[in-house]
């Protein structure tokens, strides 16, 4: 049975994108069957993968609004276990459509129901928001990883989404977990990246993961390539990062 776990934090450029497709790369490297979502109109993750967003005829809007076939909407990438679903900017209206829905919270997870059996793991990547789409994903999913950028407004706005777990978890998804707070864009150099270090620890204590995913320039040139950074350099230090909280991330769910 899969596991489905939401990227979220509604601050933008934390890392989010980076991390979904680097660690899902890492996990289908480690032979594992990996499924990324995008559920972010930008579509980042999805280009960063390989795919075309504009030849892409079934996304997961078609999959939200029209109810398509979720399998029509699968894309295979350059490792062999990783699929991707990918996203399409209508779906910044799609908050909007679904509103007159039915259940409109539960469509997400209806949609993925029947890819949990074929997949270990289904990343989503949320937009940089607390809007419907993102409470979908919170919804659907069984846990959720909050990345956090090594800087000092990082624990400005956790509260918010912290808030926003909690009324999911009572209302929508009593299952909901934290897998872990992630900090991203890291320098070790910096004396104010090890003091924000600690105080997420402090704060989160055992939720908070042993990686920390440093800065590096592979990162940030892989995705224009369309590759996640292991196949794209995989001594770099991004990807040998990803990889270790992949491991870690297994280690935690064994």
């Amino acid at each position: 049975m899969g596991k489905i776990i939401a990227m979220a934090n509604q601050k933008g450029g934390v890392g989010k994108t980076t991390t979904t497709i680097n660690l899902a790369a890492s996990l289908a490297t480690l032979e594992k069957k990996v499924l990324v979502v995008d559920a972010d109109p930008q579509a980042n993750a999805s280009s960063g993968l390989g795919v075309d967003i504009k030849q892409a005829a079934c996304t997961i809007y078609e999959c939200i609004i029209d109810r398509a076939d979720v399998r029509e909407a699968l894309h295979d990438t350059e490792i062999e276990t990783l699929k991707v679903i990918s996203s399409h900017i209508n779906l910044v209206g799609a908050e909007i459509e679904m509103l007159n829905l039915k259940n409109r919270e539960k469509i997400l997870k209806e949609v993925l129901a029947p890819l949990k059996e074929e997949f270990d793991f289904i990343l989503i990547d949320c937009s940089p928001s607390l809007g419907l789409i993102t409470v979908n994903a919170l919804t659907a999913a069984d846990s959720v990883i909050i990345p956090v950028q090594a800087e000092y407004f990082a624990l400005e706005g956790i509260s918010k989404l912290l808030n926003t777990i909690k009324i999911i978890k009572t209302k929508l998804n009593p299952k909901l977990e934290i897998e872990g707070f992630l900090l991203t864009m890291y320098d070790s150099r910096l004396r104010q990246a090890n003091q924000i270090y600690d105080e997420v620890k402090k704060h989160f204590q055992e939720l908070v993961f042993k990686t920390v995913i440093q800065r590096n320039v592979k990162l940030s040139e892989a995705p224009s390539y369309g590759l996640p950074t292991i196949l794209y350099d995989a001594d770099s230090t991004g990807a040998r990062n990803h990889m270790a909280l992949a491991k870690e991330l297994l280690s935690k769910n064994e």
